[in-house]
């Protein structure tokens, strides 16, 4: 074999093998969107659970003669307490009583004018709700997991949750913002997709941290802070494997205090 046969033949060989692999590397990448697709429509058409239209969205918590506080939610189904079907398992619930029992014990009058579904677009009318009548002295936002799941663009998102802080702040309620929470802890999504929902969720926490800060609020982040509990412990998530459960709200209530009862305290100052 000459050497002009032997430089055919190698020409030859790499290119069946750059043909091949390229092959390869485009059935691999549709296969791979094929199964997205596949699993995205699954997780799309699963049951998943519904607010509880019997569930009291305002209820009043603590001693009587306890400082007030008033305490309102908004934001997503997390701040509806979808998962669950008793007051005291909500994150509201379990937030009002922690406060309630605290060491500086409050009369938290607790409201939520949060709607399942929503995204970080749809706060606007809410914070328009939460200041009709009497001021709340606290909001706690929570927000982010359907944009997420939507894969919106996190700065746009970002910007409508910014705007909602400053426009609490202009009203002078101190505002409490946990981010989206750690996505790929859910059962309701298979993986890879799980994993996609995941990186989705970390960028949005990421861009919500930058808005809520330059707009006054104060940040809890979620996927950090409870994101290894979700995913070691299923219990954590109610029946429909992507809503919290009691014991997942539970958790979320207690990285929440902190940073709700520091407000508390600056928005009794005032």
């Amino acid at each position: 074999m000459n050497e002009r046969t032997v430089r055919g033949f190698t020409a030859g060989v790499a290119g069946r093998l750059g043909r091949a692999a390229a092959f390869s590397l485009l059935a691999g990448t549709v296969g791979g969107a094929a199964v997205l697709a596949g699993e995205a429509f699954v997780a799309r058409h699963r049951r998943y659970a519904q607010p509880e239209l019997g569930l009291a969205l305002r209820a009043t918590i603590g001693r009587a003669e306890a400082p007030p506080l008033r305490l309102v939610l908004l934001g997503d189904s997390s701040a509806l307490g979808v998962g669950v079907d008793r007051l005291e398992d909500t994150i509201g619930g379990q937030l009002a009583h922690l406060l309630a029992e605290g060491p500086t014990g409050r009369r938290v009058h607790l409201s939520s004018v949060g709607v399942s579904g929503s995204r970080s677009t749809d706060l606007a009318t809410q914070v328009a709700r939460s200041l009709l009548g009497e001021r709340p002295d606290v909001a706690l936002i929570l927000i982010g997991a359907n944009d997420a799941t939507g894969l919106r663009r996190p700065s746009d998102a970002a910007a409508y949750l910014g705007a909602a802080v400053h426009r609490l702040r202009e009203a002078r309620v101190e505002v409490v913002v946990g981010t989206c929470p750690d996505l790929g802890a859910v059962r309701a999504i298979a993986p890879p997709l799980r994993q996609v929902v995941g990186w989705s969720g970390r960028r949005m926490a990421r861009a919500q941290t930058t808005a809520v800060l330059e707009a006054g609020g104060s940040v809890v982040d979620l996927a950090s802070e409870t994101g290894p509990v979700f995913r070691a412990d299923a219990g954590t998530l109610c029946h429909d494997g992507f809503h919290p459960s009691a014991d997942g709200y539970r958790v979320w209530a207690h990285a929440l205090l902190p940073g709700v009862a520091a407000a508390a305290t600056v928005a009794t100052r005032r």
